[in-house]
């Protein structure tokens, strides 16, 4: 009785996490289909079934250099996520694992930014990359946030709890350098934190609007989310090849979160308790 009880348990835990996953998966089948017809079509009803225009909606893409965009939006989005990985978590190291003179002053710098609206320097950012002449690149993409306040707070919360101090002294009394020991004891216990913080900057990377549309005028440094605007005529939008440029654009987030899901909930969890 009881084996048929914990099964039974089980087997409805399973149906309720199908159900659920079947609703949230639900939009992004909607918007496939919704990018399978034409723009006037889809104000006739709810579509469930494939349409005609896929080929179509396809071509007016590639027509608008979605390839080039595509590019630039992958380019912008590893660069900026690798530089932000890699300063948050020498900055979160230092500040979890060393003491130093100003220590608590720093990092209470670091928290209260976390309070700024991004959207509050996005001024003084465009007059200091236009005095670079990095205006109208991809570098300015690149650059923002790379030095990322949330970041450094997950690093040090999560190295403070998962690294011991006396894996550290160990590696010193071995001979091993400071840099050594990060890169060789450190890095694989947190690498949880490490893959749940890249996943997490490179969603906004990718999905960054605001600051393209400020300092890029140039359409050959064009990103996704600025090219589903060209996906217009003077007289209409084509809302369906829009919504398949949106399509298309979520391939390599979920590509991403389906292959580091399960570092992502241990970093989440690990990180939430630890600290």
């Amino acid at each position: 009785m009881g084996y048929k009880k914990v099964n039974l348990k089980k087997t409805a835990v399973v149906l309720l996490v199908g159900v659920i996953s079947l609703f949230a998966l639900l939009p992004f089948y909607q918007m496939i289909i919704m990018g399978t017809y034409y723009t006037d079509q889809l104000y006739t009803g709810v579509k469930l079934l494939p349409g005609d225009y896929l080929l179509h909606n396809l071509k007016n893409i590639m027509k608008h250099d979605f390839v080039k965009f595509y590019s630039n939006s992958l380019i912008v989005a590893v660069s900026n996520t690798v530089i932000g990985v890699c300063i948050s978590t020498l900055a979160g190291y230092a500040f979890a694992k060393y003491q130093f003179k100003g220590q608590g002053a720093f990092f209470l710098i670091i928290i209260s930014a976390l309070a700024i609206p991004p959207q509050l320097g996005l001024i003084g950012f465009v007059i200091e990359m236009r005095g670079l002449g990095w205006a109208d690149s991809l570098l300015p993409l690149i650059v923002n946030g790379v030095a990322n306040p949330f970041g450094v707070f997950w690093m040090r919360q999560y190295i403070s709890g998962a690294v011991p101090n006396e894996l550290i002294e160990s590696g010193r009394i071995d001979g091993c350098g400071e840099f050594g020991i990060l890169i060789r004891l450190i890095l694989p216990i947190i690498k949880p934190a490490l893959i749940t913080i890249f996943l997490i900057l490179f969603l906004w990377s990718w999905n960054n609007y605001m600051v393209p549309l400020v300092v890029i005028t140039n359409q050959e440094y064009y990103t996704i989310p600025l090219s589903i605007s060209l996906l217009s005529t003077e007289f209409k939008n084509d809302d369906a090849a829009r919504i398949l440029c949106l399509a298309l654009s979520t391939i390599p987030i979920i590509g991403m979160f389906c292959a580091g899901s399960r570092y992502l909930i241990q970093g989440l969890v690990a990180g939430s308790v630890k600290g």
